[in-house]
């Protein structure tokens, strides 16, 4: 909670770990990739990233690189905001996208208008499951996070 000599509470910032770190590596370059096996008989997608492929154990992985296309697969505006550094944007989304070239791949995050939009520039009523949605890129707390566009606003 903050305080007088705190300041205010942070965002959620992501904190990589040592098998996630090459995901937000590659975000900073503007590139959505997944960890997949290296293991040429089984090249496993898997999210979250993790050091042993659950198809095969092996623990050799490489990081395929998106399109970055995806549609809804679902989604939710919490009320109220479940985070109180959040309160300000209330009426923000939380999206859940189906990657097109990954289908059992999904990732969370928030439909916005443009990159550097806030949480809450999409109106709720545009948003509905299958919308087809792009991959955008934009820097938060210094930490370069994926956001998804509508692919036709």
């Amino acid at each position: 909670m903050a305080d007088a000599t705190t300041g205010p509470e942070p965002l959620l910032a992501p904190t990589p770990d040592e098998d996630g770190a090459p995901f937000w590596t590659y975000a900073a370059q503007g590139e959505l990739r997944i960890q997949a096996c290296a293991r040429p008989s089984c090249a496993e997608l898997r999210f979250p990233p993790r050091p042993c492929c659950p198809r095969c154990q092996s623990f050799d992985s490489t990081w395929r690189r998106m399109s970055g296309r995806g549609r809804i697969w679902s989604y939710v505006f919490p009320h109220p905001p479940l985070l109180p550094a959040y309160a300000e944007q209330a009426g923000y989304n939380a999206i859940v996208v189906e990657l097109a070239d990954a289908p059992r791949i999904r990732l969370v995050g928030n439909l916005v208008a443009t990159p550097d939009a806030p949480l809450n520039s999409v109106a709720p009523d545009r948003l509905r499951i299958g919308a087809k949605v792009q991959v955008a890129f934009t820097e938060v707390d210094g930490v370069t996070v994926p956001r998804w566009l509508l692919e036709r606003p």
